[in-house]
């Protein structure tokens, strides 16, 4: 049902009616639905949004019943593949307890995208393409009608919020490789789409500027309620030195000077670092809810 196309990238790019436009869409959608808004804000929670979110408690709580094995290797611990595993054999159970009754046959094809979602466990790396997976796993939902526009704060506040605090705890305690990584040319290791989803809630903020998160006081101060500065938050945890020199690329984002400016370079960024990427996206899995087309000769 599912194919690992491994198309060339000028088919990709040729941007069909379907998987690209609906996760495009589903992309933007939401960053418009956040705009100006904080994580702390009210906003409704549907029963939907709730088992989501106990999806991903469970997951969290299989973390801790998964110690990382002692092992010569410092990154990629593989007491990750023992997790994985688990998720791998629960996937479809887990995605059955989400959606309606009435809807169960997508079960099968909406949990791959649940399983391509955390990282690789061959590898032991995580990455954009991982964080995509969430997304089409999320934009699958909705396509169901599992989750729907008055879900749209809760899918990223609460929703994908939870997620990253799943993933940065993998990335942790397995010491998970950055999938890909440009190294200090790259945005982040392993996470893209908060940056998106974060600048735009921080459109015509009244005093913080894309200038001050680079400031670690500032970044304390307010990451609970932004989140770029959750995301800023974990990069300073995780890395040391100057900011310019272990995250060039953010450094660089600082200068310019709105948060709309931001959003719009990131969202150019997104598209042609990770979407048009063959590295990337030769990976991604497409079915009947995200279906892709080859191009014509």
């Amino acid at each position: 049902m599912l194919e690992d196309r491994k198309m060339r990238l000028k088919q990709f790019k040729t941007k069909p009616e379907d998987a690209y436009a609906d996760y495009i869409g589903f992309i933007l959608t939401l960053n418009e639905a956040v705009k100006g808004k904080k994580l702390t804000c009210e906003y409704k929670v549907s029963e939907t949004v709730e088992k989501l979110l106990s999806l991903l408690n469970t997951l969290d709580r299989w973390i801790d019943e998964t110690p990382p094995m002692d092992q010569p290797s410092r990154f990629g611990n593989k007491a990750f593949r023992t997790w994985y595993a688990k998720l791998e054999q629960e996937a479809e159970a887990l995605v059955s307890t989400v959606i309606p009754s009435s809807v169960r046959a997508a079960a099968p094809e909406i949990a791959v995208y649940l399983k391509e979602s955390v990282g690789n466990s061959t590898r032991i790396d995580y990455g954009t393409g991982h964080e995509a997976a969430f997304a089409a796993f999320l934009c699958c939902l909705c396509k169901i009608g599992a989750l729907r526009v008055d879900d749209q704060l809760a899918i990223i506040f609460k929703v994908f919020d939870r997620y990253l605090q799943v993933m940065r705890k993998l990335q942790k305690t397995y010491r998970m490789e950055p999938a890909g990584s440009q190294g200090v040319w790259g945005l982040d290791d392993f996470q893209f789409l908060p940056f998106i989803w974060g600048s735009s809630q921080l459109i015509d903020h009244p005093t913080l500027e894309p200038r001050h998160f680079v400031e670690e006081k500032i970044v304390n101060e307010h990451h609970q309620d932004y989140m770029f500065l959750e995301c800023i938050k974990f990069i300073n945890e995780m890395k040391t030195g100057p900011f310019a020199e272990h995250s060039n690329q953010l450094w660089n984002i600082s200068a310019v000077p709105t948060w709309s400016k931001v959003n719009q370079g990131l969202i150019r960024m997104y598209k042609a670092e990770c979407l048009e990427k063959f590295p990337v996206i030769q990976h991604f899995k497409f079915g009947s809810l995200l279906p892709i087309q080859p191009v014509k000769p």
